[in-house]
């Protein structure tokens, strides 16, 4: 009935709850998008009744007993939880003001007020000033929320220093329960002060030398905000021969609409470093008519050869910087003289178990680019600011000291592994390869982006390969046996039903692993990506097969039976399975 009045255009005239109740108790949606996909008043109202049903104090049973016979009933799938993401998806899908669902939005600030009590009193991974920043920014002038803030706060801090916070958050008095409020009315000013500093000032005293330290003086460290300092910037940066460590900030969403826009971008050199006000800058550019000065400054940078750029997990940062300026979206096709230390993170971090580093309350363990600078120099990064509000101004002094680390420590990281690769576990080939092919990779992301397939096999960034003019014999699918990484689980899928002896990477297994399976089993490694580089120079030649991401597992699978001979035969066809 949908899909039918979907083709006629019918939905204008039914009851929009109706036909999509059982639609999502079905699971079906993509279905319920689609229904309402061209009518903004549809919209409005599926997205009022979803967010009606994420009332805490609405009985969802009610809307799902009527169904109770519906085939393919999944009533599983329909709770809060799963009704508040599809709610997320078509506030965003549809560009609806969220103001729209007020109890979805309040019960996602809800889960980040208890995420921000974690992080703080629980992980104590969060400084003071940091911590109140997202807290106010979160719970506002909202009444609800201002009530679960000072539940939270008798919980974790006592009457005392939850009167001393409330203050701080500016609650009404009268939401305070009475032994809070009592407490309020003692508390002088220069008490709130002292407390408020001695705790973190033992903190930061105590864990500075347990953390990477930047080498270079507080005083080489620019924060940009006009454009004529962004200027001499760019003098420096942009020379031959420059090796950037490049980084970028942006206030956390918490799960809510939008991506992220980056508010802050670090640009370290061996003995400064640059940290533009990206908001301010594009603002004052936009007021002066010149509102691509700064797009083509960072096209300048990203497609130049000549200048080294190093980042940690770039498309992450790439696609942020598209969603702050539209003009920068098609950066990443035109990379060149990249090198993301992601590629040989995982391959760095084989050599020893995770370490773990003992922080003021709940064990953390090191992940990301925090424990890749341990492994390399010897130290973690302190990663307290790394939730901070970068959008907050004037930036604080210690969030200005973690921006300028983060990009600075990557120049440090790459100069060690470029002495001496192989006390890292790395082959020279892949240092050669990272040092004096920068352009090398922005072709595999063209790869994946389709901009490119100058072979059936997509892989022009394969280095030394057999030749088209010389193929290899011909094989039968049972004499064909590959491992799937964990990105490609339907191609492993698909090869098998074509009689290939397959096995398959569960998501949770790190790459190397398909490494070690190619060398004990004799397997040709299916990859895509980064992990190609890593994974090709720890098998034999033409033992690794890069395939691209982009297509459907039908055509990732002919373009392996292609570039490694196999025959298939109909006798083939399902031959392994039960």
């Amino acid at each position: 009935a949908a899909i039918l009045s979907i083709k006629l255009k019918l939905q204008p005239d039914q009851d929009v709850e109706k036909m999509c109740t059982p639609l999502l108790l079905q699971d079906k949606a993509n279905l319920v998008e689609d229904y309402v996909g061209e009518y903004p008043e549809l919209q409005r109202k599926l997205l009022q009744t979803l967010d009606m049903w994420c009332d805490p104090s609405f009985n969802i049973r009610d809307i799902t007993r009527p169904y109770q016979g519906l085939s393919r009933y999944k009533p599983e799938k329909f709770n809060r939880r799963v009704l508040s993401k599809l709610v997320f998806r078509l506030l965003e899908r549809f560009n609806v003001d969220p103001a729209l669902c007020p109890n979805v939005i309040n019960q996602r600030h809800l889960r980040t007020l208890n995420y921000l009590f974690y992080k703080r009193f629980v992980e104590k991974t969060m400084t003071e000033e940091n911590w109140a920043d997202h807290i106010q920014s979160t719970v506002g002038e909202n009444r609800w929320l201002q009530g679960h803030l000072v539940q939270s706060l008798l919980r974790h801090c006592g009457a005392r220093g939850a009167a001393r916070w409330a203050r701080r958050c500016r609650v009404p008095p009268e939401m305070l329960p009475r032994a809070v409020a009592e407490e309020l009315q003692k508390l002088h000013i220069q008490d709130r002060a002292e407390e408020v500093t001695k705790a973190d000032i033992i903190y930061e005293d105590s864990k500075k030398k347990d953390y990477y330290q930047l080498p270079i003086a507080r005083e080489k460290i620019h924060f940009l905000q006009t454009w004529e300092e962004t200027l001499q910037c760019w003098e420096k940066v942009l020379q031959p021969g420059q090796v950037v460590g490049v980084d970028m900030e942006w206030k956390p969403s918490f799960g809510m609409v939008g991506k992220p826009r980056v508010a802050l971008l670090q640009l370290a050199l061996k003995d400064e470093v640059f940290l533009l006000d990206l908001p301010r800058l594009l603002e004052q550019a936009e007021a002066e008519g010149e509102k691509e000065k700064l797009p083509r400054f960072i096209q300048m940078l990203y497609s130049d050869a000549a200048i080294t750029k190093l980042g940690y997990g770039m498309s992450g940062d790439l696609s942020s910087l598209a969603a702050t300026c539209s003009a920068l979206k098609d950066t990443e096709k035109q990379m060149q003289g990249v090198v993301d230390l992601l590629a040989v993170d995982k391959q760095v971090h084989g050599l020893s178990p995770e370490h773990s580093h003992e922080e003021r309350g709940v064990k953390q363990p090191e992940k990301g680019l925090s424990l890749l600078v341990q492994h390399v120099l010897g130290k973690p990064l302190d990663k307290t600011e790394q939730l901070s509000n970068w959008e907050k101004r004037p930036l604080r002094e210690e969030q200005i000291l973690y921006a300028a680390s983060d990009a600075y420590c990557l120049l440090e990281i790459y100069e060690r592994l470029c002495k001496d690769p192989e006390s890292f576990g790395l082959g020279s080939d892949l240092t050669e390869s990272l040092v004096e092919k920068p352009s090398k990779k922005p072709r595999v992301k063209k790869q994946l982006n389709k901009q490119e397939a100058p072979s059936p096999s997509g892989q022009e960034c394969q280095g030394p390969r057999m030749e088209p003019s010389c193929p290899p014999a011909p094989i039968s699918p049972q004499e064909f046996s590959v491992v799937c990484d964990n990105m490609l689980q339907g191609l492993g899928r698909y090869l098998r039903c074509l009689g290939v002896d397959v096995q398959l990477l569960d998501n949770e297994d790190d790459h190397r692993k398909a490494a070690e399976i190619a060398r004990q089993e004799g397997r040709v490694i299916l990859t895509s990506g980064l992990p190609y580089q890593t994974l090709r120079s720890q098998v034999g030649e033409g033992r690794c097969f890069s395939v691209n991401c982009s297509e459907k597992a039908k055509e990732q699978a002919l373009q392996v039976l292609k570039h490694f001979n196999v025959q298939v035969s109909l006798s083939d066809i399902f031959s392994r399975c039960q």
